[in-house]
């Protein structure tokens, strides 16, 4: 399975065949997605969606490229997949997305980490807040007070 994400995340810019990634590891097709979602928690299919996505991410950080030539660039074929797929994983269009991207002087490993769109593919919900104070007063407990005395 290593072998196979290896060979995404290297060549994701090409054309994958899933009978060809099946192949190379000694798997069925059938057998190979389904140890793949297993292993990864997501089909082949998606995990290389998500890592042209990332790639395309940078680029589009970059400003340097249009959004059409990132499109092809990272391997998608089609402007209009390029970007649904774009918006369900990161949660704007690719345009939006350069549009408001601005160098920020902060390490590389940081923005990467930051940046890094979910492995589930879904896109954060608008306005959802998840601090710990919103949940404590929502669920009516007192949020000075440790979950482990209550």
């Amino acid at each position: 399975m290593l072998k196979a994400r290896d060979a995404m995340d290297r060549d994701f810019e090409y054309e994958l065949d899933i009978e060809i990634l099946a192949r190379s590891v000694g798997m069925s097709i059938a057998h190979f997605s389904r140890t793949f979602k297993i292993v990864f928690a997501e089909t082949p299919h998606r995990y290389l969606q998500r890592r042209r996505v990332e790639r395309a991410m940078f680029l589009l950080r970059e400003g340097e490229s249009s959004v059409t030539d990132v499109c092809f660039d990272v391997g998608f074929n089609s402007l209009g997949t390029f970007s649904r797929t774009f918006k369900e994983i990161v949660g704007v269009s690719p345009t939006s997305y350069r549009d408001r991207s601005e160098q920020v002087a902060v390490p590389s490993c940081f923005i990467s980490s930051w940046a890094r769109p979910s492995s589930f593919g879904e896109a954060p919900q608008e306005g959802a807040e998840y601090s710990d104070s919103t949940v404590a007063e929502s669920s009516g407990a007192d949020p000075q007070v440790p979950e482990e005395t209550r």
